[in-house]
């Protein structure tokens, strides 16, 4: 697994990084984080079994408490980006926060608090270890926020009251109680350096509460009886299984000799956010402390940003018409992060210059296609929600979308120059778009409306055709005019796919007619052969170099053709690969339910030897075309929030009236709907908790063969082969170490060091490698390199061209491998195609944005030219004693003949 795109943000809170520069945000299962300094995404390796509901974060950085649904939480290392512990705090878990000195976490879950000590501060076996437990709300809990000594942290409820407990023993505060508001608190944030408190409820109220004693005016409490505490907690540990801690009861309105000479809050100020009642549903909320700023977010999509404790409004402005879900502010107070989980949308906002730093949506339905470009750089993705996305796969962002289709987007394509997109829509159109000026510079119509279902477009370019799956019909058009050239009819059924032949003008498609149709494109567009399947056709593949044709059919079979003289040449039996998981309302196994499942989509590797699959399961599975056999199977997703995700049902959720999935628990009151009528507690009844189904909708190798997207449930997957072990060695050997790589290095072996790297494999070593051999040696060395290394090495070079600043050194590698092996290699061209596209790939762009550079100075170049020339003309008239006039009229003409280039 390599990166996870076209989903920013689902549920859950959003945290900034120590640093404030990264943004730590979580996608279902996942958590993405996002480098706002670099422009970059990246996807952690690691999932947790349900959807993820809150993140604690470290102050150092380093470690994150990822805590899903049911109170499953796992302690992930963000430096080497794995698992170091799981913990199961056997239920839903509210909210988690560590202390400003990372030494212990609150975790909050139903009306509880409880304090553990933090992880890795202490050598300990377990690395949960529960320090205490606090009483006191009296319904579930909301929100926590610590004090920046990490002395006291404030704990919110849901019945409206907020409690402030002591991290430690203190003599006069263990406890306190405020109340003042009429809804559910939202959130409590501490005064900087402060026991002063404020509060905010989900009725858009804020309450400023001033405390009468300072920081450093918490007592130590006198410590208890020694031996009296061990055998109270021997007697606690005969009875329960896991030790409680120390447990802490709180009382709402403790007697006065019990709140005598101990910590007293009064209530200084209370205000209301709108005195209009338009945005009175509040739902979340963030402070900065040091600048003093308030952000506010509303059901409505408004927030605001306030200065406290004056409650000055700063801004008021509009995301959109959803709900805003979280809210966070960087360590500098400059960034202010947004979460919309309605649309699955994530902004960063600069308040100040009030501006953008990021602004990424995903499809708001599910996506249905993709494609890559020609060079593999971009990714566009077609959704349900008729949006068209192209994403940057080096950087994970979408940086255009095209939002001119008014239904589902069935089908997307790049052209060959890798410049215009095409898409197919159920709203009758097939666009083009282009990539230069980001706009819809065609659409192609059929003469009665149509409801294109698939679509393909020639390797020149020139020809787009589309499949309706109504009229049954194959419409053709020209790019260049836009004219409809033909209608191809013949099918008896919807069109499923279409496919041309990369190598000639020929054209497949597929029915649910149980036929395969071959379609000559430069003889009038004849029927050239039909193939009879023994079920419906839902997918065609050409090979990339268009000598054989795979189909995918109904009964679940994979068969392979020789289209030329319409031969079958082998088949793959897929049903029992797909492994279907059962949904929670079937009334049938999973086993039985995979009988009637297939593949639905197909794709052939960069080298055309192997063949992706996928359908409407959790897997993906790659055959060997040759030996027809399963290579390997991806489980693209570990998530059972989702459903079809669970082979067996438990039966303990089933009882005499039906499945207990029947029950809607969560729809309404979480997702701050609107109650409609007064006296009325279930919100809108339209609003309904559904679990969408897994699914992967579409399949597409990188044209380098280095990595292969799948569009599915949870968003855009893609699988590379260049992120995955740090330490993979190459036939590995006792001499192979460091100190002997340098050691060569020191002799001037170069090629051997090179070799030795190769095999340690480690890719600091070998660019370290790489880079002392001298310019003047790099022939020699390419000339005695081995062929097996000469493939590791243009490999090598492929990626280096990516992020390296060293262009000409590299190029003269590059040029003399092929130069001295490009006869051997031009043998093994189809197992090396990946590679040589991928560094062609990365050469051209480096030669794109260099030539950009060249254009945009050369004038400039030319103006600092005759600049220096007419100084060293005046010079050379001082030392010469040239008249005054003759050299002015000289720099006039020198100056007006730059002008004219210029002008030219």
């Amino acid at each position: 697994f390599s990166a996870l795109l076209g989903t920013v943000y689902r549920r859950g809170n959003l945290t900034f990084t120590r640093d404030g520069n990264s943004l730590v945000s979580p996608v279902g299962n996942r958590v993405s984080l996002f480098d706002l300094k670099n422009n970059k995404c990246e996807t952690l390796p690691l999932a947790t079994r349900l959807n993820i509901v809150c993140v604690g974060l470290s102050p150092d950085g380093n470690l994150a408490i990822l805590i899903d649904e049911e109170g499953a939480a796992l302690l992930v290392s963000l430096i080497g980006k794995c698992v170091i512990h799981q913990f199961y705090f056997h239920k839903p878990v509210h909210s988690v926060s560590f202390s400003p000195d990372g030494k212990k976490f609150v975790v909050t879950k139903d009306n509880l608090a409880y304090l553990y000590h933090a992880p890795g501060k202490k050598r300990e076996f377990n690395a949960f270890v529960l320090d205490k437990t606090y009483y006191g709300p009296y319904d579930e809990t909301t929100c926590i926020d610590w004090t920046d000594d990490s002395k006291c942290f404030a704990v919110g409820s849901k019945d409206m009251s907020t409690w402030v407990f002591g991290a430690e023993r203190w003599a006069n505060l263990i406890y306190y109680s405020l109340g003042g508001h009429k809804d559910i608190i939202v959130a409590c944030f501490f005064e900087e350096n402060s026991l002063d408190l404020y509060t905010i409820s989900q009725d858009a109220a804020l309450c400023v509460w001033q405390c009468d004693t300072e920081l450093d005016g918490l007592k130590p409490r006198p410590p208890k009886d020694a031996d009296k505490e061990e055998k109270e907690g021997e007697n606690d540990e005969e009875l329960l299984e896991e030790p409680k801690g120390e447990e802490i009861h709180g009382k709402a309105h403790p007697n006065e000799q019990e709140t005598r000479e101990k910590v007293k809050y009064s209530r200084v100020a209370k205000y209301f956010f709108n005195k209009e009642g338009d945005f009175n549903n509040l739902t979340s909320a963030a402070y900065h402390k040091k600048t003093h700023l308030l952000v506010t977010g509303f059901a409505s999509g408004v927030f605001h940003l306030h200065e406290l404790p004056e409650f000055n409004l700063i801004h008021s402005l509009s995301i959109s018409d959803q709900r805003i879900a979280s809210i966070s502010i960087n360590c500098t107070g400059d960034w202010i992060a947004f979460g919309c989980s309605g649309l699955g949308q994530l902004l960063v906002w600069e308040w100040q210059s009030e501006s953008y730093v990021l602004k990424q949506q995903g499809h708001f339905n599910s996506m249905v296609s993709l494609a890559y470009s020609p060079d593999g750089q971009y990714i566009v993705t077609g959704g349900e929600d008729g949006k068209v996305k192209v994403w940057n796969t080096s950087s994970s962002f979408c940086f255009v979308t095209f939002t001119e289709h008014t239904s589902g987007v069935t089908a997307v394509t790049f052209t060959s120059t890798g410049y215009v997109i095409l898409s197919a829509s159920l709203d009758g159109t097939v666009r083009a778009f282009d990539l230069h000026r980001y706009r819809n510079f065609r659409t192609f119509t059929s003469p009665r409306p149509s409801q294109f279902s698939c679509l393909a477009v020639d390797s020149s370019g020139e020809i787009v055709s589309a499949g309706s799956q109504d009229s049954f019909e194959i419409f053709i058009w020209s790019m260049q005019s836009g004219r409809l050239l033909d209608v191809l009819a013949g099918h008896e059924g919807p069109i499923s796919s279409l496919s041309f032949n990369p190598m000639k003008c020929l054209l497949a498609s597929a029915s649910w007619d149980k036929t395969v149709k071959l379609w000559d494109m430069l003889d009038s567009w004849r029927t050239k052969e039909t193939l009879i399947m023994n079920s419906d056709v839902l997918v065609v593949a050409f090979r990339p170099d268009g000598k054989e044709l795979a189909v995918a059919a109904l009964n679940g079979q994979i068969t392979f053709w020789d289209h030329e003289n319409a031969v079958q040449i082998g088949s793959i039996e897929g049903r029992h690969d797909l492994q279907m998981g059962r949904k929670e309302l079937d009334k049938i196994t999973a086993k039985q339910a995979a009988k009637g499942k297939s593949f639905t989509t197909l794709c052939y590797s960069a080298d055309g030897q192997s063949i992706l699959a996928g359908g409407l399961s959790k897997f993906v599975c790659i055959y060997n075309v040759k030996e027809q056999i399963l290579m390997k199977k991806f489980e693209i997703s570990c998530n059972h929030s989702l459903d079809a995700m669970e082979e067996y049902l438990d039966r303990r959720k089933m009882t005499e009236f039906g499945s207990m999935a029947l029950i809607d628990k969560r729809g309404g009151g979480e997702d701050g709907v609107a109650i409609p009528l007064p006296g009325v507690k279930r919100g809108d009844m339209s609003y309904r908790h559904f679990k969408p189904e897994i699914r992967v909708t579409c399949v597409r190798f990188s044209p380098t063969g280095r990595s292969w997207a799948a569009t599915t449930t949870e968003g855009l997957l893609i699988y590379s082969l260049d992120s995955g072990l740090l330490f993979d060695p190459f036939e590995l050997d006792i001499d192979v170490t460091p100190s002997n790589i340098h050691k060569m290095l020191r002799q001037k072996e170069y090629t051997m060091a090179i070799i030795m790297a190769f095999k340690l494999n480690e890719k600091k070593l070998i660019q370290e490698v790489i880079e002392a051999v001298p310019s003047s040696e790099v022939d020699v060395v390419c000339s005695s390199l081995p062929d097996l290394y000469v493939e590791k090495l243009l490999e090598f070079l492929a990626s280096a061209f990516e992020i390296s600043c060293h262009l000409e050194f590299y190029l003269i590698w590059a040029h003399k491998l092929l130069m001295l092996h490009g006869q051997k290699l031009k043998t093994r061209s189809v197992k090396l195609l990946p590679v040589i596209q991928f560094l062609q790939r990365s050469i051209q762009r480096h030669f794109e944005d260099v030539s950009k550079l060249c254009e945009w100075n050369i004038y400039n170049i030319k103006y600092a030219l005759a600049i220096s020339q007419q100084r060293g003309m005046k010079r050379v008239a001082e030392e010469t004693s040239v008249g005054e006039e003759e050299l002015d009229s000289d720099s006039d003409y020198l100056m007006q003949e730059v002008h004219k280039e210029n002008l030219s």
